[in-house]
């Protein structure tokens, strides 16, 4: 890992109706526009479902990262997140978020070290720990038989 700080560099652009693209180098452009909620149209990224992205896909590779250093053996992570996004003194904000990994394993014995795993992801991911949300992490482990 390098040292902090990090910079980031993001581009958006667009013009007055339609879409807007959102670049940055070496990566793949995405296409968004308002969510339907605001009047936009269905089947694109908007502001809100990228963010909501940024959350879950932190939370994944935040417990990748614990399982990893806590040498947790485990097969296969599912992770929703349910965002809700609310006006407060005026402003609008995501104001819940609710975070649901379901983990699965393959060894019983292993299950309160994924609890603990799991329970640690969401408290060092950066993307959350970056917002004034409340959050929720409704945990469930799976152990499956090996094969």
């Amino acid at each position: 890992m390098q040292g902090l700080p990090h910079n980031y560099l993001v581009s958006a652009s667009g013009s007055s109706q339609g879409e807007v693209t959102v670049i940055s180098d070496g990566l793949p452009s995405i296409s968004t526009t308002p969510p339907p909620q605001f009047g936009g149209p269905e089947g694109y990224w908007s502001p809100e479902t990228l963010m909501m992205a940024a959350v879950v896909n932190c939370y994944v590779l935040s417990f990748r990262a614990v399982a990893r250093a806590s040498k947790l053996e485990w097969k296969h992570l599912n992770c929703d997140v349910d965002g809700l996004l609310d006006k407060v003194d005026g402003v609008s904000s995501f104001t819940r978020l609710v975070i649901r990994p379901h983990l699965t394993l393959e060894d019983e014995d292993q299950r309160q070290r994924a609890e603990r795993c799991l329970e640690k992801a969401g408290s060092i991911c950066l993307i959350t720990n970056s917002m004034k949300s409340e959050k929720v992490v409704e945990s469930q482990i799976e152990v499956v038989a090996k094969g």
